[in-house]
């Protein structure tokens, strides 16, 4: 498996509490990940560290073969021109229009003049389905609509790389369910490699190529959907099948958790 993404025995902290134990991890490269995992398992956390808005406290993030982890300033800058990010509110500038906000990138990142500009971000909101909508601002689109322009800001770069945090947050299944078929759409389209954080486990078994699952901060399982299915670890088996499982925490343990201390 070649891959696009290596993590070495990375940890981090918040505050003196460990939210990543020792990660060791691969991400194929031209195929769709998704990391999964309950609420506050560490799967945003982990996101957040392989597009370097957090570094962690021991451990490499390889990417492409450069340490990331390590990089900074100009590096980074340059590293980070060739991955998109999708984040969970879709992260519009709310006084920018659609095409204000796509060609944002463009203009601060190349010295692409304006017709060309134009033209490109014409390009991207017709591929995620937004034709027409230039002029709309973020406050006057539906929620799907967001997201499906979050993306086309994050392809205007033409990534390499392009994450996405719970791209379903928030919306309808039929919605979601379109905005799967779009991730679909531009892997086959552009053979990127697709990294998607996300606990729908009807999005899951449509878009992803190879899983990661996450527990406390641990990998408590890697690889296809087939091997999901049929994998016997007991986390697994609580997820996949939807299981409550009992938490019995003091109100000290609680609050430990919820201000990470």
């Amino acid at each position: 498996m070649e891959t696009a993404i290596d993590v070495k025995g990375m940890t981090t902290y918040y505050g003196e509490r460990e939210v990543l134990k020792n990660l060791t991890l691969s991400i194929p490269r031209a195929k769709t990940t998704v990391i999964v995992g309950g609420s506050g398992c560490g799967k945003t956390t982990l996101l957040k560290h392989l597009i370097s808005l957090l570094k962690p406290a021991k451990g490499t993030i390889e990417v492409n073969g450069k340490n990331i982890a390590g990089m900074f300033g100009s590096d980074l800058d340059e590293f980070r021109k060739k991955m998109g990010v999708l984040f969970q509110g879709a992260a519009l500038l709310n006084s920018l229009t659609l095409t204000e906000n796509v060609a944002l990138p463009l203009r601060e990142h190349t010295r692409l003049k304006e017709p060309v500009i134009d033209i490109i971000v014409r390009m991207k909101l017709d591929l995620v389905g937004l034709s027409g909508f230039g002029n709309f601002y973020p406050s006057q689109l539906s929620g799907g609509m967001k997201k499906r322009a979050g993306i086309a800001r994050a392809m205007a770069m033409d990534p390499e790389l392009l994450f996405f945090d719970e791209p379903s947050a928030g919306l309808d299944p039929v919605t979601a369910a379109g905005l799967d078929e779009l991730i679909l759409k531009l892997h086959k389209a552009f053979s990127l490699t697709l990294v998607v954080v996300t606990h729908e486990l009807a999005s899951i078994f449509t878009i992803a190529d190879y899983v990661i699952m996450l527990d406390a901060g641990n990998i408590v399982f890697m690889g296809n959907l087939d091997e999901l299915k049929a994998s016997s670890h007991p986390k697994v088996r609580v997820f996949l099948e939807r299981k409550a499982e009992e938490e019995f925490l003091s109100p000290e343990e609680y609050f430990k958790i919820i201000s990470g201390s």
